[in-house]
């Protein structure tokens, strides 16, 4: 959660204070509260994110169930610069895995990078799958 304010501080010049105001929170010492708890309520977890502009309490729940996540693809054909990122996140991941091997790496760094790789093949191969039925850009 504090990562979150963190973010939006730096990124989008939100304080604490505007983060519980655009979470439509009539007290932002609750929100000081839960910070410091580190108990925010569930139904909460996504106003609290739109607010802050990021989901690192979304990530954080799923990778601590050992889960990965992945941005929803549209089945839309990929770019030129997609397959590029996908290709630097395998490089990468192989990279670690090797240094890993030889005992240069921290075994998390490795997870992390390997883990990032997995998403982007998994978005990928979704993508993919969904070509045939792609779907609107209404989040745009």
């Amino acid at each position: 959660m504090e990562l979150c304010l963190d973010y939006a501080r730096e990124k989008q010049n939100r304080s604490v204070d505007r983060v519980a105001d655009l979470m439509g929170l009539a007290n932002k010492w609750r929100l000081y509260k839960w910070i410091a708890e580190g108990n925010l309520p569930s139904n909460l977890i996504r106003p609290f994110e739109h607010a802050c502009g990021t989901h690192f309490v979304t990530r954080y729940l799923a990778y601590s169930a050992h889960q990965l996540l992945i941005d929803i693809p549209t089945g839309k054909t990929a770019s030129s610069g997609d397959i590029q990122v996908l290709q630097e996140a395998t490089n990468a991941a192989v990279g670690a895995l090797i240094n890993f091997a030889a005992g240069k790496s921290d075994a998390p760094d490795v997870l992390a990078t390997v883990s990032t790789a997995m998403e982007a093949f998994a978005w990928h191969r979704i993508n993919v799958e969904k070509h045939s039925q792609p779907e609107l850009d209404l989040d745009q």
